[in-house]
């Protein structure tokens, strides 16, 4: 599989790394759409949260603790926690990933 964020959660391509363990690892995104904005992914390859599973259920409140937790440790008064998914739904890199905005108002509708 050639999957740049299974790349990234294995250690085998650099990022801005911002936390990591067993499950999940956060880093910086290379294009930021805000003063604060990194992603979480699971180490696991999901492609999407469309496929993610029931049995998965316990890994996805982790993730949502852990961003939790950074955003905390961030600063970030309000964010904004974005996944795309699918190709209309703005989703680039088929790996279930969790986009935290923040350090700026956001404005509603998004987009």
């Amino acid at each position: 599989m050639d999957c740049i964020f299974c790349a990234i959660g294995a250690g085998d391509v650099p990022s801005d790394k911002l936390y990591e363990d067993p499950q999940c690892v956060a880093f910086r995104d290379l294009s930021p759409q805000a003063p604060t904005h990194f992603l979480v992914i699971p180490k696991e390859h999901i492609p999407s949260l469309a496929e993610f599973r029931e049995d998965q259920e316990a890994l996805l409140g982790h993730i949502l603790a852990v961003i939790r937790d950074l955003a905390q440790r961030e600063g970030l008064e309000g964010y904004r926690v974005v996944t795309n998914i699918g190709e209309e739904g703005g989703q680039s890199v088929p790996h279930l990933h969790f986009h935290v905005l923040g350090g700026r108002s956001m404005t509603w509708p998004p987009g």
